[in-house]
């Protein structure tokens, strides 16, 4: 809450809009539009006897001037936002009376044409691209539901790392300084407000308010967030009941009418999961961009039917994993559950309404009317369990992350990477190698290079490459077998499939992945002899020239901690992650360490390990660790140790 002194006559709060309706290369229009009030009442310039002026700036540089109320300034070689280069101009607004400034406000914008067509999907600037984006809920993992923009900033680069490029707000109008930091960093967002209408999901949820509520509250976010560069569409409503109930059409026109009165240059979308239902009763032609919830196996049913001709994934995967927890042998296989409440890491499991990271991957490359898609989610969070949610003591946080509730990457991390981030090497090798004498372990590899030889000891196991669209379908259709040969010129590198498929008997409207869609994105070998030896990895480019190499080692007994600053690069300005890992005498990660992790010393704050059935304390300095691995969140500036025991 902010307390705002100002004159009678004075710019009320969200009184400025900015929009940039014509772009080049040469120039840019920019129009503005400044709300004027005397006490609370509108009122003119006319009626005051005052003026407005606003000036913009670039880089603190000056770079044009509009006047009055509906103002208007063309700025010369516009630099335009996008992820890539998220450049950001100022207006400085003033309500004038002669030369005294009664009021003034700094509103920062982007410069950016924004389109959603069918021809060519969803341009930015005039480039198509599709969002690889995630979602994210409103907590911080041990630091609880308060925002900090320390740990804002160091979830959104942690995802920029990996490749994302965009952030949809599930199910709630976001902070004000998370929206301020992707515009600032490159993240593109699709803002949500609602999880629910008039319809409950729960006793005491916002459809009591919904009918008195969505005007304003609708109002106030799109007014607060409609000059955010970073703003690319509005949601309407997440899984919302009304979408198979007589009233849901008029009720999903309504609130797009609203928004878009508020905002005519952004689209509006919803978040559907009746597929079944909203292709065919009306729901999914009244939504502008219609958004899809998992339902990947209904994409074409939805194409053919509806008259947008565009699909959103607003909401995929809700794959479920552990990190750093590995269950043999490596099946497909939904709503899996264990006596250790955790979840495989070779990320094939699933819940029984969701899928794998290939079902959107393979849509999303082959299908230009796909607009790409918001991943269920970037980090896990307090609460929802799945598929832990019917017996979940004592799993206590959600197992569906990318990143695990102490900002520890979990394997499908890279799996991400290798697909959204092509301008970074990715060359990541799961599982560990601890087994014991006589076990058959799977060894998957995550990366962009073209294929990868694996060895144990001095035996080579087969080169692999990753299959191709093509062959993709053929191996679906029986036509073709899993293990191929490159052909003519090639490098002599097979393609894996998997030799074992789990159970499929989940409902109609469910998303089965189809195994032969895994060897497209991932390089697997399956019922490997396990050998002390260590394994060794070596990567090939498109000529079959060694480029790159990974081993795994069997890691002896814990001896001693590696701390890692891990957001040193990000220049926090009070929070410090710490990432703690226990290592054997060589170095290398123990993976079923699990001592107790004490930091004595000054500013702590919070600690985690990612493991969604501990039970310890996020505020005492002390951690146990899991998989080897946990976070300690620190002061900056604040002096300290670790001890192991």
């Amino acid at each position: 809450m902010h307390l705002v002194e100002s004159d009678p006559i004075h710019i009320p709060t969200f009184g400025v809009c900015i929009r940039t309706p014509n772009i080049t290369s040469e120039k840019a229009a920019v129009e503005i539009s400044v709300e004027l009030q005397n006490g609370v009442e509108a009122t003119t310039c006319e009626q005051s006897g005052v003026r407005i002026q606003t000036k913009f700036y670039y880089d603190d540089q000056y770079v044009g001037t509009a006047d009055g109320a509906q103002g208007h300034c063309n700025i010369l070689r516009p630099h335009l936002w996008s992820p890539e280069t998220p450049h950001l101009y100022v207006a400085k607004t003033q309500v004038l009376r002669g030369e005294e400034v009664l009021d003034e406000k700094e509103t920062r914008f982007g410069i950016h044409s924004i389109s959603y067509t069918p021809e060519h999907g969803f341009q930015l600037n005039g480039e198509t691209r599709k969002f690889k984006g995630v979602c994210l809920h409103h907590d911080l993992g041990p630091l609880g539901a308060a925002v900090h923009k320390d740990a804002l900033r160091h979830q959104l680069t942690m995802l920029k790392k990996m490749g994302c490029d965009a952030i949809r707000t599930s199910h709630n109008m976001p902070a004000p300084e998370l929206v301020a930091l992707c515009d600032e960093m490159g993240m593109m967002m699709m803002i949500e407000p609602f999880d629910v209408w008039n319809h409950g999901k729960t006793e005491n949820d916002y459809s009591k308010e919904f009918n008195d509520w969505w005007k304003r509250d609708i109002t106030n976010m799109v007014k607060h967030y409609r000059n955010n560069a970073c703003v690319m569409l509005w949601s309407s409503g997440n899984e919302v009941w009304n979408q198979v109930l007589p009233d849901g059409i008029g009720i999903v026109k309504e609130l797009q009418d609203l928004f878009h009165q508020l905002d005519p240059t952004r689209p509006v979308t919803n978040g559907m999961d009746q597929a079944m239902h909203v292709i065919h009763n009306g729901f999914g032609a009244a939504v502008e961009l219609p958004g899809f919830n998992y339902r990947t196996s209904r994409y074409h049913e939805a194409y053919e039917n509806l008259p947008q001709k565009m699909i959103l994934g607003s909401e995929t995967a809700s794959t479920v994993s552990s990190r750093g927890v590995y269950k043999l042998p490596a099946v497909i296989q939904p709503d899996a559950k264990y006596d250790d409440n955790q979840s495989s890491g070779y990320d094939v499991e699933y819940c029984a309404w969701s899928g794998l990271p290939e079902q959107d991957f393979q849509l999303q490359d082959d299908y230009p009317w796909t607009l790409g898609q918001f991943v269920w989610t970037g980090f896990d969070y307090l609460g929802e369990p799945s598929p832990y949610d019917t017996d979940a003591w004592p799993s206590h946080s959600s197992y569906f992350g990318i990143i695990d509730l102490a900002s520890l990457p979990k394997d499908r991390y890279w799996l991400y990477k290798s697909q959204w981030n092509k301008e970074d090497e990715t060359f990541h090798v799961l599982p560990h190698w601890n087994w014991k004498k006589g076990d058959s372990v799977t060894v998957f590899c995550y990366t962009n290079y073209p294929a990868v030889e694996l060895f144990i000891g001095r035996k080579s196991y087969g080169k692999l490459r990753f299959a191709t669209a093509e062959e993709t379908e053929r191996m679906a259709k029986g036509d073709l077998s899993p293990t191929l040969s490159q052909g003519e010129g090639g490098n002599g590198a097979r393609v894996s499939a998997m030799p074992e498929v789990g159970k499929f008997e989940i409902p109609e409207w469910g998303s089965a992945p189809r195994p032969e869609l895994l060897p497209r994105y991932r390089l697997m070998w399956f019922n490997l002899p396990y050998k002390k030896k260590a394994v060794k990895l070596i990567a090939y480019d498109e000529n079959g020239q060694e480029v790159a190499r990974q081993f795994i080692h069997k890691a002896g007994k814990p001896d001693h901690l590696e701390v890692i600053w891990a957001n040193e690069n990000e220049k926090p300005e009070e929070l410090c992650y710490m990432t703690v890992r226990v290592v054997d005498k060589k170095g290398h990660l123990c993976p079923f360490a699990n001592n107790l992790i004490r930091y004595e010393g000054e500013g702590f704050v919070a600690a985690a390990n990612g493991d969604a059935t501990c039970l310890d304390s996020f505020v005492r300095p002390e951690m146990h660790a899991f998989a080897g691995q946990c976070t300690f969140i620190i002061r900056k500036g604040a002096k300290g140790s670790f001890r192991m025991k």
